[in-house]
């Protein structure tokens, strides 16, 4: 399965109802689930964003409806990044010519 991370940013109606994030946080990991996909972990972090999501997917398409699942409930808005381990950098460093 592939890594990726989401930095999630609350919206406007994701911070006046900050108090269900909790139970966001649950119900979005059985969504991923659904979908094939796993969320990993997730850590509340201080700056630009308001937290991340660690997700492991099979693929591109899966990690992306498992993004926009998440977004389309209107509570946040997020950037998700392709994560390589250290072998698969390896790996990919190898081919090179």
């Amino acid at each position: 399965m592939a890594t990726y991370i989401s930095l999630l940013r609350y919206t406007h109606q994701g911070v006046t109802s900050i108090k269900e994030g909790p139970g966001r946080v649950d119900a979005a990991r059985k969504v991923y689930a659904e979908l094939g996909a796993e969320l990993k972990a997730v850590y509340f972090v201080m700056g630009r964003y308001d937290f991340l999501a660690i997700v492991e997917a099979p693929d591109e398409v899966t990690a992306a409806r498992a993004a926009l699942a998440l977004g389309s409930k209107g509570n946040v808005s997020s950037e998700t990044l392709r994560a390589f381990t250290q072998d698969e950098f390896r790996s990919i460093v190898a081919g090179l010519p």
